[in-house]
């Protein structure tokens, strides 16, 4: 996966512009890690930010898009590519340090466009 399409949902994924995926549970390839707080339409950076509530002390992580495999609406739940561990060990997001600032989103490119397990 290249750093310009990991930004972009997959065609199979399931994702309609305009739904609302805030709420909506997150399940990793091993489990769920939390529920969607935010989420971006944006063209070429689009991506979910998930409260993990308990499962890591509260901390927001960012997933992009193209880690979507799965977007299911009637059991409100999406399914991504990466496991808990992998995810649990992402960059935190900081919303005031993003500020939509596109250069902020460079370190998440980086860490989920590296090779996964």
């Amino acid at each position: 996966m290249s750093e310009s399409d990991i930004w972009v949902y997959h065609p199979r994924a399931g994702y309609q512009q305009g739904v609302d995926l805030i709420g909506y549970k997150v399940e990793a390839t091993d489990g769920s890690i939390g529920k969607i707080d935010r989420h971006s339409e944006e063209v070429g950076s689009s991506y979910l930010v998930v409260d993990t509530g308990v499962w890591i002390f509260g901390k927001h992580v960012l997933l992009p898009a193209g880690t979507i495999k799965l977007i299911d609406t009637a059991e409100k739940k999406v399914h991504v590519d990466r496991t808990k561990d992998r995810i649990k060990d992402a960059p935190e997001f900081d919303e005031a340090e993003y500020g939509g600032e596109p250069t902020y989103l460079e370190q998440f490119a980086r860490y989920y466009g590296q090779p996964h397990m």
